[in-house]
């Protein structure tokens, strides 16, 4: 049984990737929802998905598959159409050798903030070349470019390309791409603190920020690093 809300963000959704082949934004769901804040979108998506109406996929903020819909909607003749988002997944690397010489192609998947954090951005806007040797084990891999200063002292400027294995658990000390409340995405030092992850920025203008585990998603780790010139 969904609440009325639910119900409503579901159809909304439902009619969005109907219409236009991608899911709506954050704000988009706020607005049509007239909700004050998106929090309460946030929550509305995790109830969604616990109850497997929806599946979000990693690393695309907007990328939304609804799995099934209620008796509801599909007594008011919807249909169900799955479309996976508006980028396509990082091809897997390893059916190409990881040691070999020779630059590989990566997608660039967006920006990642290195700072305070961003919507994350679904697009894949070009692809980058990167040697293979840099590529760590057989997981898949993509890049992103880094906005901010935060992890400066770790040597990752503002502008610089990483590289990222896609894996959902970090080591402390891991430097990792991690989705904070489902929708917003940041590079920061992964160090778990008890029932809490602190998210640890490499400069000392900017402050922790330190959550409840259940807030905190890793979506891959820190591999390499490209800088142009």
């Amino acid at each position: 049984m969904l609440t009325r809300k639910q119900l409503e963000l579901l159809e909304f959704i439902h009619r969005r990737l109907q219409k236009d082949g991608v899911p709506p934004s954050f704000d988009e769901m706020k607005e049509a929802l007239d909700l004050r804040s998106k929090s309460g979108i946030h929550r509305l998506i995790t109830a969604l998905e616990e109850r497997g109406f929806i599946r979000r996929l990693a690393h695309r903020a907007r990328a939304i598959e609804i799995v099934k819909l209620p008796d509801a909607l599909e007594k008011k003749g919807m249909t169900l159409r799955v479309i996976e988002g508006d980028a396509p997944p990082p091809p897997p690397p390893s059916a190409m050798p990881v040691d070999a010489v020779h630059a590989l192609e990566l997608p660039v998947m967006g920006r990642i903030a290195a700072g305070v954090p961003i919507e994350a951005i679904s697009e894949v806007s070009h692809t980058v070349a990167v040697p293979g040797s840099m590529l760590s084990g057989k997981g898949r891999h993509y890049a992103l470019e880094v906005k901010g200063d935060s992890m400066i002292e770790a040597g990752i400027n503002d502008g610089d390309v990483v590289v990222i294995r896609e894996q959902g658990t970090a080591d402390n000390g891991d430097i990792v791409v991690a989705l904070v409340e489902g929708y917003e995405a940041t590079l920061k030092r992964f160090r778990r603190r008890g029932d809490m992850i602190a998210l640890e920025a490499a400069n000392a203008a900017y402050e922790d920020r330190v959550l409840p585990a259940d807030q905190v998603k890793v979506q891959g780790r820190l591999v390499g690093l490209i800088r142009s010139y």
